[in-house]
């Protein structure tokens, strides 16, 4: 019985030193970028969380709404946008998806085209596919704004899960706008 107890005791002694031995010396630790800064969104067409214009859905002119943001750090070399619907009933929708727009831009005017570079959207469009919900119970759409520390250079057409990874550990800021609609 000793014997087994001095094994038992000899193994975890032995992963004890195997755990100390395989963290970083404190001083070669990678230290983690601060948590990204907040971007102020907005809509001359919306206030957040209120009502999305009919104008700017598919059973209206079907225009993208102005947007207006401030709060891009100086260190933004590009900005993508990503607008979704999570409450369509196939699972979340992608409406609008663009990438590698100029750090300097302080927003989209309504109708907004040729900026940046289009992603792929749910229908497999690029560009702007406005609100489109089955009727009943109104749906949220969320603008989500990255500011980013390089530019992403993916084709044009590229779908929202390729640009997601791409942003992965360059996301220097971000902030989101959410509009509703019902059909």
């Amino acid at each position: 019985m000793a014997r087994k107890y001095l094994w038992i005791g000899l193994i975890l002694a032995l992963l004890v030193y195997l755990g100390s031995a395989c963290k970083p010396n404190p001083s070669e630790e990678v230290i983690e970028s601060e948590s990204p800064g907040s971007i102020q969104m907005a809509s001359s067409a919306f206030a957040e969380g209120e009502f999305i214009p009919v104008r700017y859905a598919c059973d209206g002119e079907n225009l993208s709404p102005p947007l207006m943001w401030s709060g891009i750090p100086q260190s933004a070399k590009s900005v993508a946008l990503i607008m979704d619907d999570p409450d369509a009933p196939a699972g979340t929708w992608v409406h609008w998806v663009i990438y590698d727009l100029p750090p300097n831009l302080e927003g989209l005017d309504e109708g907004a085209r040729e900026i940046g570079v289009d992603g792929v959207n749910s229908w497999n469009n690029t560009g702007y596919g406005g609100p489109c919900p089955p009727p009943g119970n109104p749906h949220r759409y969320y603008f989500k704004l990255f500011a980013l520390d390089t530019e992403l250079y993916l084709q044009s057409g590229a779908p929202k899960a390729d640009i997601e990874k791409a942003m992965q550990g360059h996301i220097v800021a971000k902030g989101q706008l959410m509009g509703k609609y019902r059909r």
